[in-house]
This record gives structure tokens, sequence and C-alpha cells, in this order.
């Protein structure tokens, strides 16, 4: 079973093997998403997209700026005033590549992502990183990434923006992908948290999360209000939410709401809605 196929990562792999898998889910992400730019006619440059205050283009020049960042080019700077979409540090951080790129057309930032995405697949297959809790040398921002995090997270951000073109535009598809087996897998993870924590659900409820695509992975709320991973999916759970991989995507993602009757909640329905509610845990 690859990383990609697992909902957590798979720690009978070492630490090379895992991320390197990461690195081939990303480099496919970036293939994808580069694919679907070269589709966007130049009139479509300008659609607003599910992210608030981001354009196709604004999408594009934000990957192109931190896969810039991350193949070793100097950070860059940008006054970008106090937009009323843009909340906290990385918000302001992640403002900068959209600003600088503002009047650049769209084909020539998807050539800047795939020239400095070529130059970062190189290195990190010529000198691999083997270690998943150590600290890249170079990231963007600052942040506080190991390179599990890091290399976890990419595919992740690129795919979600792919498919965040492909709705502005009209032109869906992209659902099958190993980045998308891969978000989809990942973000369900997050499922105990928003249960426990976001939707504040009591001690001792259950909750079942089916993605069509992905395995159902269910959480308790133990005593001390956290959402505890459960080996199996228990018989009569608290809340069960069933639904396919783009509508979680969209919730998970705190993009757009899913069509009516897009996700099945059984069980609790008032837990269920404060569930949906909380789902969004990622930009």
């Amino acid at each position: 079973m690859s990383h990609a196929e697992s909902a957590q990562p798979d720690h009978h792999q070492t630490d090379q093997e895992r991320l390197a898998g990461y690195i081939d889910v990303w480099a496919g992400a970036i293939d994808d998403f580069c694919a679907v730019l070269d589709q966007v006619p130049a009139e479509q440059a300008t659609t607003p997209t599910d992210l608030a205050g981001w354009d196709v283009r604004a999408v594009a020049a934000h990957t192109a700026h931190l896969e810039s960042i991350l193949a070793g080019n100097p950070e860059e700077t940008a006054d970008v005033g106090e937009p009323p979409h843009v909340t906290g540090f990385m918000g302001l951080y992640t403002e900068i590549g959209v600003v600088n790129r503002r009047e650049t057309p769209l084909p020539q930032i998807t050539a800047e992502i795939r020239d400095v995405t070529a130059a970062r697949l190189a290195m990190l297959r010529a000198d691999p990183p083997t270690d998943g809790s150590a600290t890249p040398e170079t990231i963007f921002g600052g942040v506080p990434w190991t390179w599990e995090v890091l290399l976890r997270n990419r595919p992740l951000d690129v795919w979600m923006h792919e498919q965040d073109v492909r709705r502005a535009i009209g032109l869906p598809g992209g659902l099958d992908s190993a980045a998308a087996q891969h978000t989809a897998d990942y973000l369900t993870e997050s499922f105990g948290f928003v249960v426990a924590k976001k939707a504040a659900a009591p001690a001792g409820t259950t909750a079942v999360l089916a993605v069509e695509g992905s395995a159902p992975i269910a959480f308790a709320v133990n005593d001390a209000g956290r959402g505890e991973r459960l080996d199996a999916v228990p018989d009569h759970p608290t809340l069960t939410l069933s639904c396919d991989r783009e509508s979680f995507i969209l919730l998970a993602g705190g993009r757009r709401t899913p069509a009516p009757g897009a996700v099945t909640v059984e069980g609790d329905q008032s837990l269920g809605q404060q569930v949906l509610d909380a789902m969004a845990t990622t930009p």
C-alpha cells in the first residue's frame, strides 16, 4: 500500500521511501495543475475562484511563489496593503506572490511553475531527504515544518488549487489522480478534531466519516474532549457522514457548500449539522 492510498503515513516504510512517495505525488500534481492552466483562455485568467479575493491568475501566482522559494530562489517582498480577504501572517505572506505577478500573463506564470518545480525535483532526486523529522534547509515564510509535514502538504496544496481553477473555468475532472487520493485521505484525518473540538461533541460520541474512494475513518471523543482514532468502525456510531470525494473536499477546504443531498447524515442530525458547519480545516 502506498502512502497515497493510506489515511496515515505508512510507518512500515522507511522515512526515505515515504518522503520519496510524497515527492512523486507532488510532481504528478504539478504536471496536472500546469496542464489545467494551459487550458485557461486568456479572458478567464481573471475569473474569481472559491478563494476570497483570488482569481485564477492569483491561484497560479501563489503556487509559483511558494515553489520558487522552495527551489532556492530568494524570498520575495511586496507591499500587499491590507486586503479584506487576508487574515494572519501566512495570509499576508502568500499574498506577496499574488501582488508580484498581478500583471504577468498566465502562460508566463505557468512556465515559471514548470521551471522552478523541475529544478526542485532535480534537487530532491539528487539529494533525497531521509529523515522526516528533520527540518528542511529551505522553506517558505520560515514556517517551522519538518520534511514530513512539508512534503506531505505540497501535493495537497497544489491539487486543491487545481480544483479551484477547474471549478472557476467549468472544467471538471482530476478527482481520481494520486494527488486527489492523497489529499482526500490526508484531510479525513482531521475529522476527529472537527467533531471533538470544533463541533464540541460530548465525551462518548462516536463519529464515522465515509468519503467515496477512501477507507471509512472513525473517531471517539474521550473524557479529555479529544477525538481518538478507532481501529474499526463501530456498529452503532452516534453520527455517520457519507459523501463523494468532491463534496468532502469542498467542505474540508472551506470552498463552497456542496450540492443539496450530496452529504448523507445518519444518526444525530443536530450534531451532524454542527460538524458540517465546522468541517473546514484548510484554507
